[in-house]
């Protein structure tokens, strides 16, 4: 619990900073009111990315860019970017610490933490906030927050929500002019110990979805830290890769062409599309004449809502971070996670946009689309990261709510929920576990991959590291493997590390273990008691040639 005079500075500081910044902010705004100061951040938290913890009081002389975030959030992830720029553009005087405040019970943990700041390339300290006692001694309601402290200690600018690098730039581009002729600057340039100088390399780094193809023979695998695709036969033998490696979204040839974490993909005829997730673009991937294009998105992220009911133009329409894909008839199903809605396009590349949701982040259901985005007693999403169907239903892993909803092709049908909350009246976002049975009852947490097979779903349960499998017909709920651990030959089980990606072939499953760097194969067996309990064996597919 906050001391007395400490919360009611807080409250000062909320709201001075909301008073004084909560529009365009501007050096004459901040000084027609005096800063307030901060406290000094606690003693005892696990600092990550640096090799000692940090004092505000040892950082006088720099301005300090606190983000509040969960590794979870598309929102974070989103300002990620813009906090690399901000680093990059200031790297004398700015430092970044992130805040990681926790929302799932498995983003408490130090060792996932630690992989979310190698998936996410972040090269700034990050606190294991687990206890949020950080996150309420600086009032932070929402994810992100961020705060700026300048080089005398006082808070000059705050935000709730996505921030851009040029929002920042503007309160910089008159700050630093200011406290550099009251010569309080410091410009030597910090040195931090990274993660990554720890992290050994591996043949896939974090790969995020996986597609069978059980007809070509073919594995997709979206290795995503190293921004390509990699294509291999069922049994593992290397065939290609797609991408040059390094980020970036130039179109061209195989050895050339370039992505930035792509994760989803989607299988037509010959063309491999793939959602090119941190590139906020469309691809398709010709692999008769392996070629890369783009087909949809400006290579920019689009932060406005959009009309729901207006097709808009592929190639001149800005999108959100595409998550997953799925084709169905003439159409591209698109898991926008950004907007949290389910998105189409046409094959024939005419035109794109919303399907489903009506922007607002919840798990809601009801009728497709509003005629007016944010409108209530519509359908609502949060952050759909996976896609999968059975033809008459589009599944749709709806990570944020820990859900499993189902979204009908047929226009005139409504959205419904398998599994998961949305028949709570609150707490919808909040509400998660490891619990199988009955859906009033089951419970997932974050789960980002599912696929349809053999009549079941099949659930990449991401932050429980399971793979679950629902019945359709029933919404009941069942964990593979016993304990999160799945049988292997020799008597040995293999432990899944928050798999994100899920697609089948014949009797298999392959699993795309992100956090392990691999590809497990899950061989289904058949059900064998009255319980309905599969039983299966587990594997690590041997990818020879990467």
């Amino acid at each position: 619990m906050l001391k007395h005079k400490q919360a009611v500075m807080l409250l000062i500081i909320s709201a001075i900073i909301t008073a004084c910044f909560g529009g365009s902010s501007t050096m004459a705004q901040h000084h027609a009111v005096k800063p307030v100061a901060v406290p000094e951040l606690p003693e005892g938290l696990t600092w990550l990315n640096t090799s000692k913890p940090l004092k505000l009081e040892d950082l006088r002389g720099k301005f300090v860019l606190l983000d509040f975030w969960t590794y979870c959030c598309i929102n974070c992830m989103h300002i990620l970017p813009e906090l690399k720029e901000l680093e990059k553009a200031y790297p004398k005087n700015l430092v970044v610490i992130g805040i990681h405040s926790a929302k799932f019970e498995n983003e408490r943990d130090t060792k996932n933490i630690t992989e979310a700041i190698l998936r996410y390339e972040i090269e700034h300290p990050v606190i294991n906030d687990w206890e949020l006692k950080v996150w309420k001694l600086f009032g932070a309601r929402a994810w992100p927050t961020v705060i700026l402290i300048d080089p005398q200690g006082k808070a000059i600018w705050w935000r709730s929500g996505e921030i851009t690098a040029q929002q920042v730039r503007e309160v910089m581009s008159k700050a630093v002019p200011y406290y550099r002729k009251l010569r309080v600057l410091d410009n030597k340039p910090l040195e931090f110990q990274l993660e990554a100088a720890k992290a050994k390399p591996t043949p896939l780094r974090f790969p995020g979805k996986v597609l069978a193809d059980e007809a070509g023979h073919r594995l997709f695998i979206a290795d995503s830290n190293h921004n390509r695709i990699v294509v291999t036969g069922l049994d593992g033998k290397l065939l290609k890769t797609i991408g040059a490696g390094p980020i970036g979204r130039a179109d061209g040839d195989f050895a050339t062409a370039q992505f930035n974490k792509p994760q989803g993909m989607a299988l037509k005829s010959n063309i491999l599309y793939v959602a090119d997730t941190e590139n906020h673009l469309l691809r398709a991937v010709d692999l008769d004449k392996q070629t890369v294009r783009t087909i949809a998105g400006t290579g920019r992220q689009n932060r406005k809502a959009v009309d729901p009911r207006k097709a808009l133009r592929p190639r001149r329409t800005a999108l959100s971070s595409p998550w997953a894909l799925y084709v169905h008839g003439d159409y591209l199903y698109i898991a926008m996670a950004g907007p949290h809605q389910i998105w189409r396009m046409s094959l024939d590349e005419s035109a794109i946009g919303p399907y489903a949701g009506n922007g607002i982040e919840d798990i809601v259901d009801g009728s497709l689309l509003p005629p007016r985005s944010y409108e209530m007693g519509y359908s609502s999403f949060a952050q759909p990261s996976g896609l999968a169907s059975d033809g008459t239903w589009l599944y749709v892993a709806d990570s944020e709510g820990s859900s499993i909803r189902a979204v009908p092709f047929d226009s005139s049908d409504k959205v419904k929920t398998l599994v998961g909350t949305s028949h709570l009246t609150q707490a919808r976002l909040f509400t998660f576990g490891d619990v199988d049975g009955p859906p009033q009852k089951a419970l997932l947490q974050h789960p980002l991959g599912v696929v349809f097979h053999r009549g079941s779903l099949y659930v990449a349960d991401t932050y429980n590291s399971k793979i679950k499998r629902i019945d359709p017909a029933t919404g009941n709920v069942q964990s593979l493997g016993e304990d999160g651990k799945l049988p292997a030959a020799g008597g040995e089980s293999i432990t899944l590390n928050e798999p994100a990606g899920i697609t089948a072939a014949g009797n298999k499953l392959y699993v795309a273990d992100t956090n392990n760097h691999r590809i497990v194969v899950v061989e289904l067996g058949e059900e064998s008691d009255e319980k309905g309990t599969e039983h299966v064996s587990a594997s690590v597919l041997n990818i020879s040639g990467l």
